[in-house]
């Protein structure tokens, strides 16, 4: 029984080593598809602007938890049982032959996990759990694999986990925690040109998954898209990655691309944006930007450039991020913002955050002027269409128009998903670069 047990560690080894060599062979993206968690769900637009704002606050506390730049009084915890809801579930499929999962898509944490049989502690979900005993390709990491050294909090396993068998715990910044075995498998991607299989990719094999988990929150697991070395793309060793969110408001999906296809920018409707992105010793996971300044209009708001800096402390910074809704300030930036709108917008205003003004009975369902909003980067201008930071809907007969942006709490600045929707986003981890360009998603 232990030498089965050691071979199988020494084929999904071997197994890791050749998925090197083919991920790198392959020269194509591998492409996933990306489905929005609140699509088809028949909500009102009133509901998916709460949800947003909701989920936005939850996300920023658990981001400014695991940053250092929360402030005291601040809980990384939201409501008792209220499960945060996610924003992309990404699919794909783990084992031999491929048992289907969908998870979280999360730039802001770096491993991959999903719900294991026998699953003594798991949240329902509505895929079946994935179990390793049906997947020929599946085996535990040992405690010395290279994939075990890389996580903050593991052990080795005895008894029921086997002997010297990685056991991982990994916690999020909202107190939710998984733990189980590192396990290595087959991942197998399913793209226009057919199925791209990668062997030996190491995942956590939940057992023990509690918290703010749902089937809702997070799908089978998550997939963490972070820089650090176990995330998805580092251990597929590509060079990039980019994702491109069709509306927010709609039910279309969106693609995520591993890998650089020949046809990148084919959809693009503008000119390509690139801006630097900054590493922080003290929060690797992160993609931070350099925000410099932020236009309303015809007035640049007089918050000072050190109001978006990264300190080093880790503390305060602007990351990009696939997980939250609505772009998210530092107070004194937000209330800048809210001023300057309000100074620019000559409505009646009805809430204070998320920004709402009044719409006549006699200009409802027409577009409203506001003014334009540019977030300027080092190198880089996000001239953000109206429909990404434009919410328009209706309150108790009331027609409203929002501004999608909201205060972080705390002294980091976070790009939302809603400004990043019809926008081609390109990951250059090899060049340590973003890129994005206005794009038709829905043919990228």
């Amino acid at each position: 029984m232990m030498k089965m047990r050691q071979l199988a560690v020494l084929l999904a080894l071997l197994a890791a080593a050749l998925a090197v060599s083919c991920s790198d062979a392959a020269g194509g993206a591998i492409r996933a598809q990306l489905t929005r968690a609140d699509a088809g769900r028949g909500l009102t637009r009133r509901q998916l602007l709460r949800r947003m704002a909701r989920r936005s606050k939850a996300r920023a506390a658990r981001l400014l938890s695991a940053s250092g730049s929360s402030p005291a009084s601040a809980t990384a915890v939201p409501g008792k049982g209220q499960a945060i809801d996610t924003e992309y579930l990404v699919s794909f499929a783990v084992g031999t032959p491929p048992q289907p999962v969908q998870a979280t898509l999360d730039t802001g944490s770096d491993l991959v996990w999903t719900q294991c049989q026998p699953c003594p502690s798991c949240y329902a979900q509505d895929l079946p759990y994935y179990d390793p005993n049906l997947s020929a390709t599946s085996a535990p990491l040992p405690c010395e694999a290279a994939a075990c050294q890389q996580l903050d909090l593991s052990s080795c396993g005895a008894r029921k986990w086997g002997n010297r068998t990685c056991v991982y715990t990994y916690s999020y910044g909202d107190r939710s925690v998984t733990t189980g075995s590192l396990d290595a498998d087959t991942f197998t991607f399913d793209g226009d040109a057919g199925h791209a299989a990668v062997p030996g990719l190491a995942f956590g094999c939940g057992y023990f998954n509690n918290g703010l988990f749902s089937s809702n929150a997070t799908g089978s697991g998550i997939a963490g898209f972070g820089r650090g070395a176990l995330s998805l793309p580092s251990q597929l060793r590509v060079d990039n990655f980019s994702y491109c969110f069709t509306n927010v408001t709609g039910s279309a999906p969106s693609p995520v691309l591993l890998g650089l296809p020949a046809n990148l920018y084919d959809s693009a409707s503008g000119a390509v944006q690139t801006t630097r992105l900054i590493q922080s010793p003290a929060n690797p996971t992160f993609y931070y930007l350099s925000l410099k300044s932020i236009t309303v209009g015809s007035a640049r708001l007089p918050a000072p450039e050190s109001a978006f800096a990264l300190r080093g402390n880790g503390s305060g910074g602007t990351i990009i991020d696939s997980g939250t809704s609505v772009t998210l300030l530092p107070p004194l930036v937000y209330g800048l913002l809210h001023d300057v709108f309000v100074s620019q917008v000559d409505l009646p205003v009805t809430n204070d955050e998320p920004l709402c003004f009044a719409v006549s009975s006699s200009s409802s369902g027409k577009k409203q002027q506001v003014p334009k909003l540019e977030l300027q980067f080092d190198g880089a201008t996000l001239d953000l269409p109206r429909e990404n930071y434009v919410f328009e809907m209706e309150d108790g007969g009331q027609s409203n128009m929002c501004i999608a942006i909201m205060s972080s709490g705390g002294g980091m600045t976070i790009i939302g998903n809603y400004q990043q929707q019809n926008l081609h986003v390109l990951y250059d981890l090899a060049g340590n670069n973003l890129s994005f360009v206005p794009a038709h998603c829905d043919r990228v």
